[in-house]
C-alpha cells in the first residue's frame, strides 16, 4: 500500500498544473517520450487491452502533416511545440490479448463485435491519454490536449496502414510556458456534483 505523495507532488500531478498554448524553445528527448510511455503504461484499462496507439510527431515535417487537418489556432500551437501527439485507439485490440491478458481467453469476449470495441477502444485509450498527461507532467513536462482537428483526415494522414487505429485526440508536448496560459477555469466543490449513497 502506497503513502499519500506530498503537497509539492499533487500540485504537479493536479493543483497547479495547466493546459499550455506554448512552450519555451527546450527541446524534449526521444528518451523522454520512451519515459511517457513507460508510465503511461502502467495505468489501468479493461483487461489490460491497452489500446491506445501514439504518435509522436517531432520533426518539422511530421508537426506540419498534423497541423494542416487542424483549426487554424490549433495548427499554430501544433506547429511551435517542440513535440505534437496523436493519441490513436485501435479497435482490434483485442487480436493483442492472449499476449496482456492470457489467463483467460479475453479475446472471445470481443471477437464478432466491432462496435463494442468502438466503445471500449475509446474509453480505454481516453483513459491512457490522461496516463500520458500525468506521466508528462511527472516528468517535469506539460502538454496541451485538444480536440478541434478532423479525424477522418488525421486517420487517413497517420493511419492509413493501419486502418483499426483511429485517432481519438491529440496534444502538444514541452516545457510549458506561464505566458501561454488563461486563468484558470472554475472547479466545483465536492457537493456540486457528486452523491454518496
Amino acid at each position: 500500500m502506497g503513502n499519500p505523495l506530498s503537497d509539492d507532488a499533487l500540485d504537479q500531478l493536479f493543483r497547479t498544473a495547466r493546459t499550455y498554448n506554448g512552450y519555451h524553445d527546450k527541446p524534449v528527448s526521444n528518451e523522454q517520450l520512451a519515459a511517457i510511455w513507460d508510465l503511461m503504461k502502467m495505468g489501468p484499462t479493461s483487461a489490460n487491452m491497452l489500446p491506445a496507439r501514439l504518435v509522436w510527431c517531432t520533426s518539422d515535417e511530421a508537426k506540419e502533416r498534423l497541423a494542416k487537418h487542424a483549426l487554424d489556432s490549433n495548427a499554430d500551437k501544433i506547429r511551435k511545440a517542440p513535440v505534437s501527439v496523436v493519441v490513436g485507439m485501435d479497435t482490434d485490440f483485442h487480436e493483442h490479448l492472449p499476449e496482456f491478458f492470457p489467463h483467460t481467453d479475453a479475446k472471445s469476449w470481443f471477437a464478432g463485435d466491432p462496435e463494442g470495441r468502438k466503445v471500449h477502444a475509446l474509453r480505454n485509450s481516453s483513459l491512457q491519454g490522461g496516463y500520458f498527461i500525468l506521466a508528462a507532467r511527472a516528468l517535469g513536462l506539460d502538454t496541451g490536449p485538444m480536440s478541434g482537428f478532423n479525424n477522418d483526415d488525421v486517420d487517413a494522414e497517420f493511419f492509413s496502414d493501419t486502418p483499426t487505429v483511429k485517432s481519438n485526440f491529440i496534444s502538444t508536448l514541452g516545457y510549458g510556458d506561464p505566458e501561454t496560459i488563461y486563468a484558470r477555469g472554475p472547479r466545483p466543490d465536492f457537493d456540486r456534483f457528486n452523491s454518496i449513497l
